[in-house]
């Protein structure tokens, strides 16, 4: 199944990609946080200023203009519907299943470091599979379920340190 992402831009205009449209992108990292990108023939640097991973929010330079962006996935548009929400608990130390499943797969051991982004586990729900990610710095503390177990929406799922 092809993953797509709605990116908003300045809360003004909206565009819709796929993963192939995103592959095809040639992207060179120059630096730290900058970017020489060629899509065909058009070629433009681009810098990333500042991130909100929780909030999926980005402040963006592009050939000296600036951006804010913010990008969701048919997982957020289907949380939303179901008015559930995985902000609260992100801040947390607790990551919960944001939604009935079964986990597919399992990335991290108990003791191990992770980063911001970093994926915890495959979750499948309604035939999609989602990666679940860390959202901070932290240490595994504890992992509550193993690959194969069927989850309840806000089980408990791993514990952070």
């Amino acid at each position: 199944m092809d993953k797509s992402y709605k990116v908003n831009v300045n809360k003004s205009s909206e565009f819709e990609f796929n993963s192939k449209q995103i592959e095809e992108l040639n992207v060179v990292k120059e630096g730290n946080s900058r970017y020489h990108i060629l899509n065909n023939t058009h070629a433009v640097k681009g810098e990333l200023i500042s991130k909100d991973f929780d909030s999926k929010s980005y402040t963006i330079a592009v050939n000296s203009n600036t951006y804010q962006i913010k990008i969701s996935t048919p997982l957020d548009k289907l949380i939303k519907e179901l008015g559930f929400s995985m902000g609260n608990s992100k801040k947390l130390n607790d990551i919960k299943a944001p939604m009935p499943g079964i986990i597919i797969g399992m990335e991290v051991k108990e003791g191990d470091e992770v980063i911001e982004g970093d994926t915890l586990l495959i979750l499948e729900a309604m035939k999609m599979e989602n990666a679940i990610t860390s959202p901070k710095d932290a240490r595994v503390k504890s992992i509550q379920v193993k690959v194969g177990d069927t989850v309840e929406k806000n089980k408990l799922l791993i514990e952070l340190e």
